[in-house]
C-alpha cells in the first residue's frame, strides 16, 4: 500500500491553481473510490454542531487513515508544491464539522497565524440551491458576485492561501454538513492557542446549548 492510498494525488495534482481574487484551488473526486464507502461509514457521528479538533473526536477505520494521510509531510508536499510555498514544516490543526448552524458561514478571510486553509467535503448530495455552498468573495459584505462557489459534495477539495483579502463564506445552513479542515499555521504556539480556544468554545455550547 502507498503511502497516500486514500487520496487520489492525481486529482489533487490536476486541480488548477486560480489566482484572483487570491490564490486558490477547487478539485474533485480527490478521494479513491474504493474508499468513499469505508470513509461514509466511518465518519464520526459526532452530536454537537461547528468543528471539533481531532483529539475531541473518536476516529477509527478508513476515515482515520485519511486524516492521516491528510495530516501527513507527504501531502503537505505537494500541495506545497501547488502553490509554491513550503508548508511541510508548518504545524497542522485538523477539524471536523457534521453538524451547521444558520449562523456559519459569515465573511471572513481567516485569521493571519493561518498560511493555507484545506477543506474537504464528505456529502452525498447537496440539494440545496445556495446554502452551505462556499463561495469565493471579491470583499468581506457581499455573497455576490463571487468568483467561484464550491459544491460540499464527496470528494469536493478546496483549498486557499490566506491573505488580507482572501474573502470567503457562504449563505446560511442548518443541518448535516460534512467537512473536513485542516489549517497549516505559522508557528506551534498558534496550534495550542487554537485547540485551546475550539475546546473552550465546545464546552460552552454543551453548558449553553448554542
Amino acid at each position: 500500500m502507498s503511502a497516500l492510498s486514500i487520496l487520489d494525488i492525481s486529482a489533487v495534482r490536476a486541480a488548477p491553481v486560480s489566482r484572483e481574487p487570491y490564490a486558490y484551488t477547487l478539485g474533485s473526486n480527490v478521494l479513491n473510490p474504493d474508499a468513499i464507502d469505508d470513509i461514509r461509514r466511518d465518519f464520526p457521528d459526532i452530536a454537537k454542531p461547528g468543528y471539533l479538533t481531532v483529539d475531541e473526536v473518536a476516529l477509527k477505520g478508513r476515515f482515520k487513515a485519511l486524516i492521516d494521510e491528510l495530516e501527513s509531510d507527504a501531502f503537505s508536499e505537494i500541495l506545497g508544491e501547488k502553490f509554491g510555498i513550503d508548508l511541510v514544516s508548518c504545524p497542522r490543526l485538523t477539524t471536523i464539522m457534521r453538524r451547521s448552524q444558520l449562523k456559519y458561514g459569515s465573511i471572513h478571510t481567516d485569521g493571519p497565524s493561518k498560511v493555507l486553509t484545506l477543506l474537504v467535503y464528505m456529502n452525498d448530495a447537496w440539494d440545496a440551491p445556495a446554502a452551505g455552498r462556499l463561495r469565493v468573495l471579491y470583499d468581506g459584505r457581499n455573497y455576490e458576485p463571487f468568483a467561484v462557489e464550491v459544491p460540499p459534495t464527496m470528494g469536493t477539495m478546496f483549498a486557499f492561501l490566506r491573505a488580507d483579502n482572501s474573502w470567503h463564506g457562504h449563505e446560511p445552513f442548518e443541518g448535516e454538513r460534512r467537512v473536513v479542515q485542516v489549517a497549516w499555521l505559522k508557528d506551534a504556539s498558534e496550534l495550542e492557542r487554537k485547540r485551546k480556544r475550539n475546546r473552550t468554545a465546545q464546552f460552552l455550547k454543551g453548558i449553553f446549548g448554542r
